[in-house]
């Protein structure tokens, strides 16, 4: 089986520029994988660098060295030596990432917050709102609500907004940084149910998920990320 996410000897630092250039490291070493229909759950404790890898897979934070191979309509591509045009074309139509927080433009609708991945890869307006509306009908998100912004709403009805809009599109790649977060035990089982739904449609996924019983529902592998802390 071909792996989705390759990682080999990846490492991060930091340079602190006004603190004299001192540069602080986060992880070294870093070396796992995923295929497709796999989960695989980053662990460790807080601060041992579990989101700066996932940035590092979505290309937020550049790899000092080593290799972070995705494969991208058909080829594999190196994240780490990728040019930023190439990096947003294997966002677009490669990776998906929820993270802990919603990031939405003011004033726009929640469902066309949550449409509009689709409507950007070229689904009708039409359709891409029907299965948004699909989508948060699932998350217990009332209608009514739907023409809002997302703004407006509590902590937790914004998590759902963005596993919504982190899950709606057909990517062959998904990022989950504590997709459970702020959520109740009802909308924790949906979560976990529309993981399990991407994992038979072929989708690779790596996720931070601090909650112990999630954590074993969704990981086909668990990753302890203790032993490529830099401080180890």
């Amino acid at each position: 089986m071909t792996a989705m996410i390759e990682l080999a000897n990846a490492e991060k630092t930091f340079t602190m520029h006004l603190q004299g250039g001192v540069d602080l490291p986060v992880v070294r070493g870093v070396s796992f994988h995923a295929d497709p229909g796999e989960c695989v759950v980053l662990s460790g404790p807080s601060g041992a660098g579990k989101s700066s890898i996932l940035k590092m897979i979505f290309g937020n934070y550049r790899c000092d060295s080593g290799r972070i191979g995705i494969r991208h309509r058909g080829k594999v591509v190196d994240l780490a030596t990728a040019e930023p045009r190439q990096v947003l074309s294997i966002r677009r139509s490669t990776i998906g990432y929820v993270s802990q927080f919603l990031r939405a433009v003011p004033r726009v609708a929640t469902i066309d917050v949550v449409a509009e991945p689709l409507i950007a890869n070229g689904v009708a307006r039409e359709e891409a709102r029907d299965r948004a509306g699909r989508l948060l009908r699932r998350l217990n998100i009332p209608e009514r609500l739907w023409t809002l912004p997302p703004s407006t709403f509590s902590g937790g009805e914004q998590q759902r907004v963005n596993i919504a809009r982190g899950f709606i599109s057909d990517l062959p790649i998904l990022l989950l940084d504590e997709p459970t977060a702020s959520l109740d035990a009802a909308n924790r089982a949906v979560v976990v149910e529309l993981i399990a739904e991407k994992k038979t449609r072929g989708v690779a996924m790596v996720a931070i998920v601090h909650d112990d019983e999630i954590r074993h529902l969704i990981a086909d592998r668990i990753v302890d990320v203790t032993s490529f802390a830099a401080a180890a």
